[in-house]
This record gives structure tokens, C-alpha cells and sequence, in this order.
């Protein structure tokens, strides 16, 4: 590939701790080369070994960044809720229905056929509340059904899906997780509504597209990335069935930017062990880049394991763990003796003492400094200031969902009073305190949309209009390293991605206009007008 040189634009090149920018870049095939005046830029390119006549390519006065790195988000379960129903936009029940009947139609599902639809909100219906297979039920008596939660961690299933999930009255509620019960009760009838666990395991069941099918469906996932410059994308949790995926579209040479997979610790442990030549380096665009577990579940589902009881809950309810304080430290103690990094979901702060804690006893017991692997706690949404603290005794990077504060703020009002809603995502105290801040949307909960979370990080306000803590605000500069340089660090590819410095990977988005200099409420309307992976266009705005 011949030389290219970048000029006639803004380049950001996120290098330092304040603002820097270039006049121009030069690359060669997928490495950058030089990056200063246009001036002298032009003068490495006509010199020495780098003499050639690049490419010129014209800015046109748009702003070049490094390209966004996705902290955390799911590939997989991107690809595959293509193929369900899209629920975000209902408002009641007869709004679920109602999509879901146009879905059945327009796929033209038979009797027997399962009917997927995702991304429900109850905190949106005007019901209030969650579905049950009653509901379900009477639309849907020939096909089993159902219908996940927006954050991924409760659905509801009609009767027909139950009965193939194998779930009765007679089923016992598993281990960190609750199976609702008609009338409220502990026991007795199902009524549909599976959470947390008791989700997951059961969903297992449903029949999945083939591998071809679900491998142009993962192209079309990797192209939504790329579309909002994304270039280095995570799978978060890789079981054996994600992996057989990413595995074979690797094989298949169907990845374009980079996929980085953290297999479940706790039940896909061996695809480390079996998969050596996907462990260091990666290989066609996919590497394995640790482990991941859970600890507890949603705020905005009153899942996630908190230290004071919810607003409203009677008798003290609190949320839950799902493992005990040993079993978490021995996924510390695995991950510290095998070298490899471990990401951990923690929204509520009794979750986050617990990762603390774990981390900070298997660091004693196997004699391990945690910054060689660098854990991650993952959403840390009600993590406290003490927390932070010893996160950066511990080098835990916080990756903030801080996009929570638009779409949840009004729900973290009323799960948990102001004083606690107000301090979720706490990103200006963690960066204060010395802490690697980065920033990610958990898609395919919501869209993998960076510009709209630099957005949400710098102007913290609810969509119902409620500022959400404005002492957490960040500039946009350090948002924009949190999705880019810090988030580089996450990985450990600092030396090859993040920033724009000879010697790195020519990874670059291209934008309408500069996040640091638009007013702070118009960062959300920058277009992404190019994403550029190893000097080669993957995406272009028409």
C-alpha cells in the first residue's frame, strides 16, 4: 500500500494530558509514520527510507481522531439480536404485542416458531411494570415467546417457552437468580418472568441461526461499530457458542476491526487452554483477551447488589450477590496465576467491596501485583469514593456505562433518592483520584454510540431533564480519552493504539466538527464521517 498523507483538517492527537494537535500524518500501509507540521511531514516522506509520493488526503477541514476502542460491549449479542424483534420503542404491553405480531408476520413464522423480541423497558410502560406469560399468552398461543429486558438481565417467557425451558411450579429458584411466581409468592406457578440467572440459564434453549447465518449477522454487528468509529470492539462475555462464532468468522477472514473476547470464568474456562494461537497477538483481526464474571445485576432493574436498601423495598431489599466472597476470590487467584486480565460486572457498591476485596486477597495469596494484569471493574455505577480509592491502590480501571445518566437518571432518582442517583458513574472523583477512566455502552443494550456517551459524560443530565450530579462532569478531553487513549491502556495496546504517534497502528476517525471546541450540548450531533482501521477505510458517510 502506497503512503498517505493526512492534511487540511484538525488532528487530535490525544497524546498528552491537554489538547495536542497536527498539522498532518503520514502513514504506510498500517503503521503511522510521521505526524507534525504539514511541513515537516511532507519532508519525511520525500527523505530517506520513507522517500515515495503518498496519497494526499484532504481533511477538508474535518477532525481526525485515534479511532474509538469499545471498552466493553457484546459482538455476539449484538449479532443476534438482529435477528429478534427490537422492543425499545414500545410504551405498554399492546406496544409489545404489537411489534412482535408485525415481527411474526414479516418473518413469517409458523406454529412452533420462536418469537425473540428485545430490548423492553418496564420503566417506559405506562403499566409500570414487566410482563407476564398471561400476557403473552393470549397473543401468542401457538409460539413459544420471549421477550428480554433492555439491560440484559431479566426477560419474560409465555407458557409454551417455559414449558420447553422446563420450568414449573416445581422449579427451585437457582443460585443467584429468581423466577417470578403468579401471585407474588416464593413458590407455586411461574408467571414468566425470569431474572438474572434464572434468565440466562434458561434462555439457553433457544434454537440459534446457523453459523453462516449468524456470521453475515456479525458482519452487519462489526459494520454498526464502525459506523461510530469504533475500531477495536469487545465481546464480554464469550461462552463455547460466541466463540464457536468469533472462531469462525476469524477462520473466514469476515473480521475487519479488532474483536477482543473474555471467556465466562466460571463456565467457559478451558477456551483459553484450547485456543493458544488466539491468547497473545491477535490473529485475523481476534484475540483472547481475558475473563469475565458477574457479581450482581441491573440498578435499574433492582438487581444490582447495593450496600443500603432501594427506595420503597420493604424490608431492607437490597439486590443480591451471585457468588460468595471465596468463589470470587478464587476467579482472582485463577486469573493472577495464569497471567490474564479479569473483568468483573459490579453495578451496586456492595458488588464493587466484593471485587475490592477479592482482588486485594488473592493479590496477598498468590503473591501477584494486580497491575500486571489489570482488572477491570465493569459499569461500577454506585461505586463510593472510598471504592475509588482503593481501585487505585489496586490498578482496577473503571469502565463507566456512564450513558446511564441519560437513559436511567430518572429511574436512578426513584431506585435510589438523589443523594446516591447523583453520584452514579462518578467519573470526575475516579479520574481525580488517579484512576484509568473509560467509558462504554454494554451494547447491545444501547447503541455503540461513543460520541453520544462523550456527550452524556460531559453534560450528565436525565432525558426527563434532570441534571445528574453535575460535580461528575468531565471535560470533553477526558472523555474523549476515555474512549480512546485510557481505554487503550485497558487492553494493554497503549503502544499501538489509542493516540496518533508514529510507530502506531493508523487507526483514525474522521468527524464533522471538534468535541473540544462545539458547545458541550451539540457534541451529540458530530457525525462520524469516516472510520479508518490499518490505513483502510471500513466506513463512509454518503
Amino acid at each position: 500500500m502506497a503512503k498517505t498523507l493526512y492534511y487540511n483538517g484538525t488532528i487530535i492527537t490525544m497524546s498528552g494530558s491537554e489538547p495536542e494537535s497536527a498539522e498532518a500524518v503520514l502513514t504506510e500501509n498500517d503503521k503511522i509514520l510521521a505526524v507534525g507540521s504539514l511541513e515537516a511531514v511532507q519532508a519525511a516522506a520525500e527523505s530517506g527510507k520513507h522517500q515515495d509520493t503518498p496519497i494526499l488526503k484532504d481533511l477538508k477541514g474535518a477532525v481526525m481522531l485515534p479511532a474509538f476502542i469499545d471498552s466493553h460491549s457484546h459482538i455476539t449479542a449484538v449479532a443476534r439480536v438482529l435477528s429478534f424483534a427490537v422492543l425499545q420503542e414500545a410504551e405498554s404491553f399492546d406496544g409489545i404485542i404489537g411489534i412482535l405480531n408485525r415481527f411474526k408476520e414479516e418473518r413469517k413464522l409458523e406454529p412452533g416458531d420462536w418469537i425473540i423480541g428485545t430490548g423492553y423497558d418496564h420503566n417506559n410502560l405506562k403499566e409500570g411494570r414487566h410482563p407476564d406469560r398471561f400476557i403473552l399468552d393470549a397473543a401468542f398461543s401457538e409460539n413459544p415467546v420471549m421477550v428480554t429486558h433492555a439491560s440484559g438481565h431479566m426477560g419474560v417467557a409465555n407458557s409454551l417457552a417455559l414449558e420447553k425451558m422446563g420450568i414449573t411450579a416445581d422449579t427451585k429458584d437457582p443460585s443467584g437468580g429468581r423466577i417470578g411466581r403468579a401471585g407474588g409468592k416464593n413458590t407455586g406457578e411461574p408467571d414468566g418472568y425470569l431474572e438474572e440467572t434464572a434468565f440466562t440459564g434458561a434462555s439457553s434453549v433457544i434454537p440459534e441461526p446457523g453459523t453462516e447465518q449468524l456470521g453475515r449477522q456479525l458482519q452487519a454487528a462489526e459494520q454498526l461499530y464502525l459506523k461510530h468509529g469504533i475500531t477495536t470492539i469487545q465481546d464480554g462475555r464469550t461462552g463455547k457458542e460466541e466463540w464457536k462464532l468469533l472462531k469462525y468468522a476469524a477462520e473466514q477472514g469476515l473480521l475487519h476491526a479488532d474483536v477482543v473476547a473474555y471467556a465466562a470464568l466460571n463456565d467457559a474456562h478451558e477456551l483459553t487452554e484450547e485456543n493458544p494461537a488466539y491468547t497473545g497477538a491477535y490473529c485475523n483481526h481476534l484475540r483472547i483477551g481475558g475473563y469475565k464474571i458477574f457479581l450482581d445485576g441491573s440498578p435499574q432493574g433492582r438487581t444490582a447488589w447495593v450496600s443500603r436498601p432501594y427506595e420503597g423495598e420493604p424490608e431492607g431489599y437490597c439486590g443480591y450477590p451471585i457468588f460468595k466472597d471465596k468463589e470470587v476470590q478464587s476467579y482472582f487467584e485463577t486469573a493472577f496465576r495464569e497471567g490474564r486480565q479479569l473483568l468483573v460486572h459490579c453495578n451496586g457498591d456492595a458488588a464493587a467491596q466484593q471485587m475490592i476485596g477479592a482482588c486485594r486477597m488473592a493479590a496477598d495469596t498468590t503473591g501477584q501485583d494486580p497491575a500486571k494484569t489489570r482488572p477491570v471493574m465493569i459499569h461500577a455505577q454506585l461505586v463510593r469514593p472510598d471504592q475509588l480509592k482503593e481501585m487505585e491502590r489496586l490498578s482496577i480501571t473503571a469502565s463507566f456505562f456512564t450513558a446511564h445518566t441519560w437513559y436511567w437518571g430518572d429511574v436512578h432518582l426513584k431506585n435510589f433518592g438523589e443523594a446516591r442517583a447523583l453520584k452514579i458513574s462518578p467519573a470526575r472523583t475516579a479520574i481525580d483520584d488517579g484512576v484509568n477512566v473509560t467509558f462504554h455502552q454494554d451494547s447491545p443494550v444501547i447503541q455503540p454510540d461513543m460520541l453520544e456517551t462523550v456527550w452524556c459524560a460531559v453534560n450528565r443530565i436525565s432525558s426527563g431533564g434532570h441534571p445528574m450530579g453535575l460535580m461528575e462532569r468531565v471535560t470533553p478531553y477526558e472523555a474523549l480519552k476515555a474512549v480512546t487513549s485510557n481505554a487503550a491502556y485497558q487492553y494493554g495496546e497503549e503502544n499501538e493504539k489509542g493516540t496518533i504517534e508514529p510507530g502506531k497502528t493508523a487507526d483514525f476517525v474522521i468527524l464533522s466538527a471538534s468535541p473540544l471546541t462545539v458547545l458541550p450540548e451539540e457534541i451529540k450531533k458530530i457525525r462520524v464521517l469516516e472510520t479508518i482501521k490499518g490505513g483502510k477505510v471500513l466506513y463512509k458517510s454518503i
